[in-house]
């Protein structure tokens, strides 16, 4: 049997599911496959990966017609900015807090803003990408909103994330092209199953086989759908509410 290319965006971690697979299909080889941001939906449609765990991203980008999406879970969205920046000093912030500061967004932004504008002042050069706007921060002029999870995955010494109370949150899923279905590929009916949350029991399972035809075990206990942003919780570096700049 053929084996399966995972893609994964930054901040969103495989392993979760990879555990799961090989629980299920130890025989059968996952490929994790890093995907750029920006490049998410070009990698499913160019058949670079079979399907993709993404961030489901607003307006024009996503080819709605093209791929098909099953929405996982919401993150929440933090303010990064430098240790000695005066935001720092909040425990949370608000969009109000953000008003007449440097905002780093990047081009590759996920987060779909009322009104289709980030809070901040926007400089006319923006960064590429997320990595590229810590970097800007750290040097402790301005800020950037993220993802929790992209604001982790570039945690540095020198910067701390604060949650955002009113800030869009982020979803993110799991997409494949829409020119292939799950009844007729096993293995993606496995995969999409999987990051579910549906057990080795209630799976179709491979090619019209019983579950207890492909292993005796089950998922571990406590699985259950991904409702939340794994390892949801207080990002480091947070202090008091934010005192108003003058």
């Amino acid at each position: 049997m053929t084996g399966f290319r995972l893609g994964f965006v930054p901040g969103v971690m495989p392993s979760k599911w990879a555990g799961r697979w090989a629980e299920r299909l130890p025989g059968t080889r996952l490929d994790l496959v890093p995907v750029a941001l920006a490049e998410q939906w070009a990698a499913i449609l160019d058949g670079h990966v079979d399907a993709a765990l993404v961030r489901i991203t607003p307006g024009p980008g996503q080819p709605s017609d093209q791929v098909s999406v099953i929405p996982l879970y919401r993150e929440e969205p933090v303010v990064v900015c430098g240790r000695d920046h005066y935001l720092a000093a909040a425990d949370q912030l608000s969009l109000a807090d953000l008003d007449g500061d440097i905002a780093w967004q990047p081009l590759d932004d996920p987060l779909e803003w009322p009104g289709g504008r980030p809070p901040g002042q926007r400089p006319d050069q923006q960064p590429p990408g997320a990595a590229e706007a810590v970097a800007l921060v750290a040097t402790g002029l301005g800020f950037v909103v993220a993802p929790l999870s992209l604001a982790r995955l570039h945690h540095r010494k020198d910067i701390v994330s604060i949650p955002l109370v009113d800030g869009p949150e982020q979803q993110v899923g799991i997409a494949w092209s829409s020119d292939r279905s799950t009844n007729d590929d096993p293995l993606l009916e496995e995969m999409v199953g999987i990051v579910r949350g549906r057990t080795a029991r209630s799976s179709r399972g491979i090619a019209g086989e019983p579950p207890s035809a492909r292993s005796p075990r089950t998922a571990p206990k406590g699985d259950r759908r991904e409702t939340g942003t794994p390892g949801r919780g207080k990002p480091a570096g947070s202090r008091k509410r934010a005192p108003r700049r003058r």
